[in-house]
């Protein structure tokens, strides 16, 4: 019953209908409708739904035991995804720490950072520079690390207030720089901050590899990744990967971080990790990290449900799917698929300014003039009325307001990575429907072929 009383609060007050089932990319209501997953929820369902190897290995567990506290048992799950874990990332990245979510990995790459650079003597450590924009969890300590307006600013007084750099927007910049040269420029705004803060004070890094919900699948000049890289070691600051969105093949590499050579100090990772089958994150990090933080006294720090066994049933499960079936492989080919037709919009509607993103992590951004990529009038809402137009037609995007939370308005398409070329054209037909009467509603142009 949709008009029945709810007891329960979310962000807002949408209505929604109630969800029957899932089956791959789709999902159905009660009253029978089909919804294209065009975001995989929040960037979440990488394998798809109801998948049945994943189903098989948890009921399986389920009859075994739902839970073993960490501290009094090891479990064979959480060894066994440790293991494919390590096996799946860079070298130098072999030591795993399991969470519940992305808000939990960010704030235990944080913590794990902290109590490393204690070890070494270095009790200054403490300032963690990130980017703005930037979205890294809802906790407090994450939020801090956040630069998101509407997030973050009712909390502001709750928080120490940890530095900024601007995020390597380049689409925006109006100069005659190559985009190396502005990878490069952007890259040595966090040399100037660590210099700012004094290098003896600053502690790490964080940056998402391919931006989130808040940048809109950005993506930096390839020269901007390396060049990180080596400002972080020659202050000796931790460099921390969120890929907690990224991650679990997202971008049609297993870590984003591999498309650039990079390996950080420490990743997080959540979302596609247990994709929507269980809670279920982790930091990675290498022993040379580790092995110091347990020779003083072990990682102060933990959840409830580390390594809960039945969420590490779920993921070891993803991740052998993922393999077997070469689901990181097609996050690469279809992406490239995707982007096509996502470029192809902007010849029909001239309000798109920008089309971005890497793998199946793709973004489109509306703006008033494409010349200098002002935004659109933000009493339009477009980032809201957009995402209710394609929902209201069966498919399910995610959008956020581009500039810091306060103006512009980009759209995330990122599909499970099981989606085939067919059903990225079934996808593509309902999303031009919605911009058209997007269009129509507020009275922006339409570009007819001739």
């Amino acid at each position: 019953m949709t008009d029945a009383p709810s007891y329960l609060f979310y962000q807002s007050r949408n209505p929604r209908p109630f969800l029957d089932y899932g089956e791959g990319i789709y999902l159905f209501d009660e009253d029978g409708k089909r919804y294209i997953d065009g975001s995989s929820g929040a960037m979440v369902s990488n394998i798809g739904h109801s998948n049945p190897r994943v189903l098989a290995k948890i009921k399986a567990q389920m009859d075994k035991a739902t839970f073993g506290y960490r501290l009094h048992f090891r479990t064979h799950p959480s060894e066994d995804l440790a293991a494919k874990t390590v096996a799946m990332t860079p070298d130098g990245l072999d030591r795993v720490f399991f969470v519940s979510g992305g808000s939990e990995a960010v704030e235990s790459a944080v913590k794990l950072a902290r109590q490393y650079a204690l070890t070494q003597g270095q009790p200054n450590r403490h300032r963690v520079i990130s980017r703005f924009p930037s979205y890294h969890g809802c906790t407090l300590g994450a939020l801090d690390l956040t630069g998101y307006d509407p997030l973050r600013a009712p909390f502001a007084p709750m928080m120490e207030g940890m530095p900024k750099i601007d995020a390597p927007a380049t689409y925006l910049d109006r100069d005659n720089l190559t985009d190396e040269q502005r990878g490069l420029k952007y890259a040595e705004l966090l040399r100037d901050r660590i210099l700012e803060e004094g290098p003896e004070n600053v502690l790490a890094f964080v940056m998402e590899p391919v931006g989130g919900a808040s940048t809109g699948a950005l993506v930096a000049p390839d020269s901007y990744y390396g060049r990180i890289r080596e400002i972080c070691d020659e202050y000796g600051v931790l460099l921390i990967y969120d890929e907690v969105m990224t991650g679990a093949g997202r971008t049609g590499k297993f870590l984003a971080a591999e498309h650039w050579g990079i390996t950080p100090d420490i990743v997080a990772m959540s979302k596609g990790f247990g994709a929507g089958y269980a809670p279920l994150g982790a930091i990675i990090a290498g022993a040379h990290i580790v092995e110091p933080v347990l020779d003083a006294g072990g990682f102060q720090h933990g959840f409830t449900y580390a390594g809960n066994p039945l969420a590490c049933s779920a993921g070891l499960a993803v991740l052998e799917e993922m393999e077997d079936q070469g689901l990181i492989e097609n996050a690469a080919k279809m992406g490239e698929v995707l982007m096509g037709e996502l470029r192809a919009l902007m010849d029909r509607y001239p309000f798109i300014g920008d089309v971005r993103g890497k793998g199946l992590l793709t973004a489109f951004e509306f703006v008033s003039d494409r010349t200098t990529m002002e935004p659109l009038d933000p009493a339009l809402n477009a980032y809201d009325r957009l995402v209710e137009l394609a929902y209201a037609r069966g498919l399910i995007i995610y959008s956020r307001r581009t500039r810091g939370g306060t103006a512009g308005d980009h759209f995330l398409l990122a599909p499970p990575l099981i989606i085939t070329k067919a059903q990225i054209s079934e996808m593509m037909v309902i999303l031009r429907d919605a911009l058209d009467a997007f269009a129509a509603e507020t009275g922006l142009p339409i570009e007819h072929a001739a």
